[in-house]
């Protein structure tokens, strides 16, 4: 038994050691004065950006048709690229969400990604706001789901 005791002890001392010495580094990877690179992009001129991804769904509450591809893509020419001219990314997919009225929804959606300097996130928030509202307006929409991270990206 005594063995037994011994290994526990030193398996929570390992734990213990472990985490002491890789919070710190876990924490400062998240902080945004950081300068040293990304591992996740792993280019050594990556730098601090933010990346927002947009939510939008495809169904109409009041039961209209569907939100086309072209409808879509021209609300992008019209609201995001005028915006956002540097560059973006659409993906399509399935999603669902709860309604306002508790009914879960199953839909056709999008995901739009935008990236831009950490340091353009003042200026960029009103205009993201402004795409929201636009879609929210054109298409009925209840909601757009609204995702920021901070990053370090390199192009």
């Amino acid at each position: 038994m005594p063995a037994a005791t011994t290994r526990v002890r030193l398996a929570a001392t390992a734990a213990v050691a472990l985490l002491t010495l890789a919070a710190p580094a876990a924490y400062a990877a998240l902080d945004d004065t950081a300068t040293a690179p990304s591992t996740t992009t792993g280019a050594a001129d990556a730098q601090p950006f933010m990346e927002t991804r947009l939510l939008f769904g495809t169904a109409r509450p009041d039961g209209g048709p569907d939100v086309t591809d072209r409808q879509f893509m021209a609300f992008v020419d019209r609201e995001v690229t005028p915006r956002f001219p540097a560059g973006l990314t659409i993906q399509q997919g399935r999603g669902q969400w709860r309604d306002a009225a508790g009914k879960i929804e199953r839909e056709r959606s999008y995901e739009l990604i935008l990236l831009y300097p950490a340091a353009d996130a003042g200026p960029s928030g009103p205009k993201i706001e402004r795409i929201r509202e636009a879609y929210r307006r054109a298409f009925g929409q209840e909601s757009v789901g609204r995702v920021d991270d901070r990053v370090r990206a390199d192009f």
